[in-house]
């Protein structure tokens, strides 16, 4: 008898033992990584998203330059400038025209550059150059001179041929003193034959030069 209850007993604990193991035993669980909504990640996206760089802004220096200003003036010379500066400026720098002055050959509008002549003829002078002549070699427009209007070699004062590109004091007194001894020019080509013009100032010269 007793041993027929421990059976029933130990047959009990075996059912109870495989019931615990099946049904009380704990399963694992699995954790997946919570995922951003697609707010969240839109704003972290335009956060790390590379911004254009704004252009750089570049100051523009205004270039230096020198302009010759004589003729009807309170003092001439030559005077520093800067782009976009016009003859009225250089006229007001160099102490305003003089009382000779025409002002009706000079354009006061115009705009200077570099190695520029600005010559401000006298009341009835004639065969005067243009008020303005550009450093390159053309001329430069006046109030009521051509832009064509070339420099007499047989006519042209010390004043007047300083007005042409690279003709100094110096050379303005060689071409008037050759002026004299050689009876004048004949042709344009004669500025050759005096010291310190060769091909090079001369290619300068002729198309801004003329003889009669």
């Amino acid at each position: 008898m007793e041993h027929k209850l421990f059976v029933v007993i130990a047959v009990l604990i075996s059912i109870g033992g495989i019931y615990y193991f099946f049904i009380y035993q704990e399963n694992p669980t699995s954790v997946t990584a919570p995922q951003l909504n697609s707010t969240e990640s839109e704003f972290q996206g335009e956060n790390t998203a590379k911004q254009p760089e704004e252009p750089a802004k570049k100051e523009q220096k205004a270039e230096a330059i020198m302009v010759d200003v004589k003729g009807q003036i309170r003092h001439p010379g030559v005077y520093p400038a800067t782009t976009g500066e016009r003859v009225i400026d250089l006229i007001e720098r160099a102490g305003g025209l003089a009382n000779k002055a025409d002002e009706s050959q000079v354009n006061f509008a115009e705009h200077v550059q570099d190695e520029m002549v600005i010559y401000i003829p006298a009341k009835g002078e004639t065969d005067s150059p243009p008020a303005a002549i550009a450093g390159s070699g053309q001329m430069g427009s006046t109030g009521g001179t051509p832009a064509n209007v070339k420099v007499d070699l047989n006519k042209a004062d010390a004043t007047q041929l300083q007005t042409l590109p690279g003709i100094g004091p110096a050379k303005a007194a060689a071409i008037l003193e050759y002026r004299e001894t050689s009876g004048g020019f004949k042709t344009v080509e004669d500025l050759k034959n005096i010291s310190g013009i060769g091909d090079k100032t001369f290619e300068k010269l002729k198309d801004l030069v003329e003889v009669h």
